[in-house]
């Protein structure tokens, strides 16, 4: 196959665009109807048909050939490859007429939509930049105009101006574009994306991603202000550098290569070079931007910029978008563009210029003299490492960029213009090895277009011959993009490849647009090309061998006639083709009989009958998962027909006559098998006549073998709908495969292992489809024992009366033991693969059910089977408490009936009965142990993707403490705290250290933690709970002796990284006063959070104690010991103080009006959690605070929130009584003051009461203040039976016991009048 030309597109009613361009030419207005106009209009057309008009015309086509762009002198037109109606609009200073003109469509048309403008004389450069929408498609293509005033303006494809900028007070010489490439190797640097301007003395880039994201912006405001009827739109500007281009006289053109390193060798040769012999280089080479440019005076130019030593500039908005945005759908030219205004407006947009950035000056590093040799324009290859460079003398230069170096030189091609083209390997063997990946190559060739010659050539890359010529007009323009979608990058690029036509050739007089279509083999070498060209591609149309009725000798010859006309000398070496004719012709008839097909082969089915009702039940429940609804593409369908030149095009003979299937892409591979082999397995074509026809075409076993197995396992749902009759039909072409020749070996000794069914074992351990690969294991299991019996039988080499005994026996050899350990296997990969299919609840984490087979779950290691259990725990949203009742009640068979009662109705299977049956199989592998190790394992990493899914992580300790083993568990935590958790502990210690205010309050929390302060809050309760079960842990190790992990018999070949309870049990032990540190801070830092306290963490230990925070658990540190000091002591409990007290004021759930008559149960979490109390009281222990100063606090805390109850709970554990009660008879105090002296509901009996009191009770009660009570409004009898208690707890020689009698007293004569 050599070089075509090919038509793409065609321009309609072009004419109607030249005439727009070039109107001031024009003689007469194109209305006037006159005889002397109309002789006018056709003398015009008559010059100018054949005058190069489009040579002065700046033309650019989109990267998706989408849209076309014309402009010359002040008037552009825009070409649309939609088919719609549109107007061109004409208007100049002096008249302002319009014409109506209907472009016609055609199926593959360009309608024309004309703008204009009318106040600024402008030479055009457009440069049209293709932006992706978010499903990753061309959504709209931005216009780029650089104008000869300096202004670089952003069109939308309709003409609406979105962007103006004023950068340079300079002519726009050049627009060029760079988009992300996808690198091919590892080693080349990822390129970003980048809008170059060029002016006569600077270059200015701006950045792809932010322009794409501006552009965007101002898309959505125009949209808005269409829609309100808005005129004001204030666009955001652009961030750009500019760089002054020295050292060289005339610029022309330039090419923005991107960003590159230098190699050491390179940064030492340029350091001596420059620096002389004691030059000094640095560490790393820097990145560096390089800039290639063309013109006088050096001929090259080549410029590097070093990241970095320029700041970006932020330039003013030059223009409002519109001046009126009447309308969205229509005066998109008149109104949106802003281009007819009167004088006045000119000249005030001339006042009010924006201010103008001055440019950095860049050196020019090197270039290549030539003193009388003028650049014109440079091209520069897609893999930016070349670069084609036109002159004045009409020589063509190759560039090498890299060394700075001319290596090749055309000459003869004056005013010449270039492109390149990038072509692609085939897909073929090279892609599909499974040796190893081998990278898909790239040929690259050079086009010129020579318009004084009418001459169009392709030449190969670096120092290829011409391989393509073709003869063109002589004003054709070259098109060529060299970018292609903006907005794209590494993640967005994957799954899909856009279109685009690299070089495209435009034909001003017929309007048509052609592009060039390469071959790769033509980058070869001449030697290897002729047999890189397949002999097949030359087929004429009418051989169609599925349409074909014909009978066999007729259809061989028709074929054989077609294939002589082929003039290669490979031909003589092909051998008759008349196999591949009746391959194809039996392959693709249909069945007229259907029941030719059935054999007599049901007495030796009875073996995999049984197995079929063995395994019944799970291919049923697989069945019902698999065959859920799906969206599928009808050219997608495995059922569609296979042309006869794709099947021929895959068959190839060898030179030894034998014929050989050329293994192409995964679908043409499988479509192969499908034209095959579906009708047999199917049961729609006969068996025996295939497996004849087979054995005629020469084709070799082992190719066969892979189709049939191919279709097999790509149609596994159709094959579950039929399992009995498919696996029949299998069964007889297994059996017709095995005994064709070269497929088992006449001298295999069923003690050694055979390739041949070798290769069936490969194929169904490498498969994802596990039902499909256990029924065709199954098969193969069966053929084997058939196959070795029928050998044995051939071959006695028993005496008679041993034969008789040996029948009774089954044979034993090391292939059946394989196949017996490969069928094992595939029935628990079956039952794995329909746990892990179970559909997640509506709205659950997670993504795709995962695919495993035998080899992905050896691979895996010991904890593979595990891990793919965790993660659909992870999926299905499990808590560690259901996961734990499902794992007991496995052991317990009673209890079956109870488990299925629980099931969730929205699933169709019962999945807690399908995990005790994965346990069940795997008793080893999935032990409860390390199903909860892994799943901590799992939850700690889904939490550390996203820190804000709090739960991830408290359930990932849940499952941690489900572990019964110390050992895993300590190895587990050692694990999670030094990968996970101490960094961010850490961070947030620090954060709440230096912050001035309380920090849910600051926005570093998200930034140094990374997390909010719900999910920070909920962080280090996990990190408490953490730490105490590895304290537990620690204490539990010498008392339990270490698991020992095993797997199962048939899994025990698993290679891979081990389990994490293997990993867990390798861990040191860790030096328990530091975990207890730890646990102390995470504690405080817990509590603050919690209860909103203002705190510093680190400000409650000395130096020692900072000193030993977020070290390695490990390792032993200098801990604090003895007394502290003093003030450190007061400051831990003040803040141990604040914390009951904020906890106190968290359970009040009532009101201070409402009475509290019991004590009701608090929750076991959050700020109301009731274990707060004695976590103060074990911290204030270790924090060297009186634990009895806590409670009493909490009993005066209790009282003066009115929760009297409680607070008599608490108050049997205080030790020190007297103070004690000290501190409750100025609360009761408090209470009756308020009551007799600050109540808005005194009565008279109060009053008499007081009157009646002793004059040193009264005064006393006069002293209180009760605003310091929370709850003043208590009941009196709450009051009396705290003065009773108060009675209890003083001694009679305390100081204030005759005062608690005279308070007694009162309440009880208060309560008696009430």
């Amino acid at each position: 196959m050599s070089c075509s030309f090919l038509e793409f597109c065609r321009l309609q009613d072009l004419k109607a665009v030249r005439d727009f361009l070039f109107l001031s030419q024009k003689t007469e207005p194109v209305e006037e109807k006159n005889l002397t106009g109309t002789m006018e209009i056709y003398i015009y057309e008559e010059a100018t048909s054949s005058a190069p008009w489009l040579q002065d015309c700046v033309v650019s086509l989109s990267p998706c050939s989408d849209l076309l762009v014309l402009a010359h002198d002040q008037k552009a037109a825009f070409l649309s490859g939609q088919i719609f109606k549109q107007t061109l609009i004409s208007k100049s200073a002096e008249e302002r007429n319009r014409e109506g003109v209907c472009a016609k469509c055609l199926p593959v048309c360009v309608c024309v939509y004309i703008w204009h403008n009318i106040y600024i004389y402008i030479y055009v450069c457009v440069c049209l930049c293709v932006c992706r929408s978010s499903t990753g498609r061309p959504d709209w293509t931005c216009v780029v105009v650089g104008f000869t005033s300096g202004y670089v303006r952003f069109y939308t494809e309709n003409g609406v101006l979105l962007l103006a900028q004023l950068l340079h007070e300079d002519p726009v010489l050049r627009l060029k574009c760079r988009t992300y490439e996808i690198p091919r190797h590892p080693g080349v640097t990822e390129q970003h994306e980048e809008l170059s301007i060029l002016y006569p003395a600077a270059l200015v880039t701006i950045d792809g991603f932010s322009l794409f994201q501006s552009l965007r912006a101002c898309r959505n405001q125009v949209a808005r202000a269409a829609a309100a009827g808005s005129d004001v739109i204030q666009p955001p500007p652009l961030a750009y550098k500019k760089w002054g281009l020295q050292d060289m006289e005339t610029i022309v053109d330039h090419s923005s290569v991107g960003i590159m390193t230098l190699c050491v060798f390179d940064q030492m040769r340029n350091a001596s070079i420059l620096g002389g012999f004691n030059a000094s280089v640095k560490g790393s080479p820097p990145a560096m931007c390089q800039y290639v440019t063309v013109g006088g005076g050096p001929y090259t130019g080549f410029y590097y910029a070093v990241e970095g030593s320029s700041q970006p500039l932020l330039s003013h908005v030059a223009l409002a978008v519109a001046s009126k945005l009447t309308s969205a759908l229509f005066s998109a030219a008149s109104g949106w563009l802003g281009w007819h205004k009167n004088k006045n407006e000119e000249e005030a947009v001339q006042k009010h210029k924006p201010k103008v950035e001055p440019a950095t000056p860049l050196g020019i590093r090197f270039g290549l003299p030539d003193s009388r040799r003028h650049g014109e324009s440079i091209c520069l290859s897609p893999c930016n490492t070349l670069a084609g460079v036109t002159d004045d003398f009409g020589r063509v230069t190759l560039l090498d960029l890299a060394r700075g170096i001319c290596i090749r030189m055309w000459k003869g091609y004056r005013d010449a213009q270039l492109g390149w083209l990038q072509v692609p390997e085939e897909r073929g063997d090279r892609e599909f090895s499974p040796s190893s990946a081998l990278p898909r190559r790239h040929a690259l060739f050079l086009v010129i277009y020579a318009p004084r010659r009418g001459i169009l050539e392709v030449w190969a890359m670096q120092q290829g011959p011409r391989v393509g010529a073709f003869t063109v007009g002589k004003h054709c323009r070259l098109l060529y993009a060299g970018y292609r979608l903006m907005g794209v990058n590494s993640v967005t690029s994957q799954g899909w490849q856009l279109h685009t036509q690299q070089v495209c050739l435009l034909d001003p007089i017929t309007g048509v647009l052609r592009t060039v279509n390469i071959p790769f083999h033509l980058a070869l070498r001449l030697v290897h090309r002729q047999k890189d060209t397949h002999i097949h591609i030359n087929l004429k149309d009418n051989v169609n061998l599925q349409a074909l009725r014909l009978d066999d000798n007729i259809l061989e010859s028709e074929a054989k006639s077609v294939l002589l006309d082929i003039k290669h000398p490979a031909i003589k070496k092909q051998p008759p083709i008349g196999s591949v004719l009746l391959l194809a012709l039996y392959c693709s008839s249909e069945c007229h009989d259907q029941h030719s097909c059935v054999f007599t082969m049901q007495d030796s089915l009875d073996g995999i009958e049984e197995e079929l009702s063995r395994v019944g039940p799970t291919l049923q429940r697989y069945s019902k998962l698999t065959l859920r609804p799906s969206v599928s593409f009808a050219q997608d369908s495995p059922d569609s027909p296979l042309p006869a030149q794709a099947f021929l095009s895959q068959m190839e003979c060898t030179e030894e006559g034998e014929l050989r299937v050329i293994r192409g892409s995964e679908t043409e591979w499988n479509q192969l098998g499908n034209f095959m082999f579906w009708g047999c397995l199917s049961g729609k074509s006969p068996l025996h006549k295939v497996c004849d026809t087979l054995q005629q075409a020469g084709i070799g076993p082992q190719q066969l073998l892979s189709l049939l197995l191919s279709v097999w396992l790509q149609r596994e749902k159709e094959v579950l709908q039929k399992p009995e009759e498919t696996v029949r039909n299998l069964h007889t072409l297994l059996i017709a495969l095995s005994n064709m020749k070269g497929a088992v070996e006449e001298s295999w000794d069923p003690q050694s292992v055979s390739p041949w069914w070798q290769q069936v074992r490969s194929i169904c351990i490498q498969s994802h489809n596990a039902a499909a690969a256990l029924l065709a294991a199954l098969v193969a299991h069966h053929a084997v024992k058939a196959c070795i019996t029928s050998r044995a039988d051939s071959k006695p080499i028993f005496p008679s009366c041993i034969t008789q005994l040996q029948s009774e026996w089954e044979a034993v050899s090391l292939e059946l033991e394989q196949w017996v350990v490969c069928v094992r296997q595939l029935e628990d990969v079956l039952v794995l693969q329909t746990l892990l299919l179970v559909p997640p609840p509506q709205g659950a984490a997670g993504g795709a059910a995962a695919q495993c087979s035998i080899k992905t779950l050896l691979e895996g290691g010991t904890g593979g089977i595990a891990d793919s259990v965790s993660k659909w725990v992870f999926r299905q949203n499990l808590a560690p408490e259901r996961l734990k009742e499902i794992l007991q009640k496995k052991e317990d068979k009673e209890e079956d009936d109870k488990l299925n009662l629980k099931l969730n109705p929205q699933c169709p299977l019962c999945f807690p009965e399908l995990l005790v049956a994965v346990c069940q199989r795997f008793p080893h592998s999935l032990s409860p142990d390390l199903l909860f190790a892994h799943c901590c394992w799992e939850y700690v990493v889904q939490w550390n993707k996203d820190p804000e899914e709090g739960q991830h992580l408290c359930w990932a300790v849940e499952h941690l403490r489900l572990v019964s083993s110390p050992h895993i568990q300590l190895g587990i935590c050692t694990m999670m705290w030094s990968t996970f958790i101490v960094k961010r502990l850490s961070a947030a210690a620090y954060l709440m250290e230096k912050v001035t205010a309380y920090v849910k309050d600051m926005c570093s929390c998200v930034q140094d933690v990374g997390m909010g302060d719900k999910a920070m809050t909920s962080f280090l309760g996990c990190c408490v709970q953490l730490l105490q079960i590895l304290m537990e842990a620690d204490s539990a190790v010498e008392e339990v002796s270490a698991p020992e992990l095993s797997v199962e018999e048939v899994w025990c070949g698993a290679e891979g990284p081990a389990s994490i309870a293997e990993l867990a049990l390798e861990q040191r032990g860790v030096h328990y006063p530091l975990v207890q540190h730890h646990c102390l801070l995470a504690s405080l830092l817990h509590a603050a959070m919690t209860f909103s306290l203002k705190v510093k963490p680190l400000s409650l230990f000395d130096s020692k104690g900072k000193n030993a925070f977020f070290r390695d658990l490990t390792t032993i540190q200098l801990m604090p010991s003895g007394d502290m000091d003093p003030g450190l002591v007061s400051l831990r409990q003040e803040f141990l103080l604040r914390v009951l007290t904020s906890w106190v004021q968290a359970i009040d759930d009532f009101s201070s009006s409402a009475p509290v008559t019991s004590s009701a149960p608090l929750p076991s979490c959050g700020p109301k959690a009731d274990w707060w109390p004695s976590l103060c009281l074990e911290l204030g222990s270790l924090l060297q605070v009186n634990p009895d100063i806590l409670r009493r606090h909490i009993v005066c805390e209790l009282y003066n929130q009115g929760l009297d109850l409680r607070a008599e709970e608490v108050m049997l554990e205080v030790e020190d009584k007297d103070v004690l009660g000290s501190q409750l008879l100025v609360l009761t105090g408090q209470r009756l003051s308020y009551s007799l002296l600050h109540s808005q509901s005194q009565t008279q009996a109060a009053m008499e009461l007081l009157a009646r009191l002793p004059p040193t009770l009264c005064t006393w009660l006069k002293a209180m203040d009760p605003s310091e009570l929370r709850c003043p409004l208590v009941p009196l009898t709450q009051t009396s039976r705290l003065v009773g208690r108060l009675i209890e707890i003083l001694p009679e020689n305390h100081a204030q016991y005759s005062l608690a009698l005279h308070l007694l007293e009162a309440v009880e004569a208060l309560t008696t009048e009430d």
